[in-house]
């Protein structure tokens, strides 16, 4: 008996929401429209911060060695898709600032006339100030061209900084490999001259054995790179990662507004009056609004899954990735939506008025979602505000389906938040009986 009068108060509210048509727009359309609209946008916001492939012009001036080193250099960067043309013509300084400025490329460098010439020249005299004499010759006041680095005006500066210290690696480096050259051709020569003076110049001569400059450029040391996830993916999380679990759930718990509503107008309308004389108790009358309520979450839920999966990859977006434990997420998502629904309750319980249901239910989602890290990333925030998100139940729903589908967790590195959202829930739950109940005995 008590199955059918739930499954009869779940149907009802299903055959209430599908006559809201309005509504059933807002709950489905919103978030799924969210998405496409955030993902798109961040993927450029990545691009300009280098997470993505990005396009630099490369202008060799020099068209020496120097160039040539460099060039090799920054393709072995990750990420960097080098074009040294602009329509098949190389391009001069002009264009490529006016290229930059139309944003086709996000940085160009220019590697100026007589850079190498003038390095080489530069290299001669140091090495020759470390043996004390003028054996080799080389100008102190030698002019070295600098090299020139133009940037999008859209690019931020994180990127440009990244950017910057990356090629002053790659100076450094060739530097070295120069600097070693230029001292291993000095030093038999050098140590020719000294045996010479001692032992006489022919019989000196070619002695001392010649010095390879390969270990000016050979490593000692390098760095690998792990991932602290317990599993083994080493990609790192897209925007589509990102953005499609976070909006889900701030489309999720946007059910609160309509679910308050129905609570309001039921009471406003009479109809749950009428309800009451009906041989059910409003606990069942409120079990069967919040299961149906947790479908629609279910529902919203596996659409914007559906969505990063099959949609935004038409717009050249990554693939999403749903993880190797649909369990933890299907328990995650279900207390998510049991959190909302309580929370619709209580909201509904609380208010007395449909448009103070909806004010309240809609600003209080938003706030929600911007301190629990769904509009901007929590590690971004103040201390003050990294300590209060850890009170919004987007931000559990979130770091959840973050583990899963990013790091690679499962229903036990889960357990803590899913526990946080059927206590919301039951607490939620319980404040709105408990003001039914008052509002009832007044």
């Amino acid at each position: 008996m008590f199955i059918i009068k739930f499954l009869a108060a779940v149907y009802k509210e299903l055959l209430l929401l599908i006559r809201d048509k309005s509504g059933l727009l807002v709950l489905f359309l919103m978030p799924a429209f969210l998405v496409v609209v955030i993902s798109l946008v961040q993927e450029n916001i990545l691009k300009a911060t280098g997470e993505t492939d990005i396009k630099m012009l490369f202008i060799d001036k020099d068209n020496n060695e120097l160039g040539r080193i460099i060039e090799k250099q920054i393709l072995v960067l990750n990420s960097i898709e080098m074009e040294k043309t602009i329509d098949g013509k190389e391009p001069d300084e002009q264009r490529a600032k006016a290229a930059l400025a139309k944003g086709d490329f996000q940085f160009c460098v220019i590697i100026p006339e007589g850079m190498t010439e003038g390095i080489t020249k530069r290299i001669e005299y140091q090495v020759s100030g470390i043996f004390k004499n003028n054996n080799l010759t080389g100008d102190k006041d030698v002019s070295v061209p600098e090299l020139i680095v133009y940037f999008d005006p859209v690019v931020q500066g994180s990127f440009r900084s990244s950017l910057i210290n990356a090629l002053f690696r790659i100076i450094l480096q060739v530097e070295m490999e120069l600097k070693a050259r230029a001292l291993s051709e000095a030093v038999p020569k050098q140590a020719d001259a000294i045996l010479g003076s001692i032992f006489g110049t022919d019989i000196a001569q070619g002695r001392f054995p010649a010095m390879s400059h390969e270990w000016g450029s050979s490593r000692l040391m390098d760095i690998k790179e792990k991932q602290a996830a317990p599993g083994q993916s080493s990609k790192l999380p897209t925007s589509v990662q990102q953005n499609v679990p976070a909006w889900a759930l701030f489309g999720m718990f946007f059910i609160v507004v309509p679910l308050g509503g129905s609570l309001i107008r039921e009471r406003q309308t009479g109809t749950l009056t009428r309800l009451m004389t009906l041989p059910v108790s409003y606990g069942i009358l409120l079990i069967g609004k919040v299961m149906a309520y947790v479908l629609v979450c279910l529902c919203q839920f596996t659409i914007i899954m559906l969505i990063g999966k099959y949609f935004l990859p038409l717009f050249g977006m990554p693939v999403f990735e749903m993880g190797s434990e649909p369990l933890a997420v299907f328990f995650v998502v279900m207390a998510a939506a049991l959190a909302a629904s309580g929370y619709g309750v209580m909201l509904g319980s609380i208010a007395g008025t449909y448009e103070q249901a909806s004010m309240f239910g809609a600003v209080s989602v938003v706030i929600g979602a911007a301190i629990g890290g769904i509009m901007v990333p929590v590690y971004v925030m103040p201390k003050t505000m990294q300590l209060i998100s850890n009170i919004s139940p987007l931000a559990w729903g979130l770091n959840a389906l973050t583990d899963i589908f990013v790091r690679q967790g499962n229903i036990k590195t889960v357990s803590r938040e899913i526990i946080c959202l059927v206590l919301f829930f039951a607490g939620t739950l319980s404040i709105g009986w408990i003001c039914f109940n008052y509002r009832e005995k007044n």
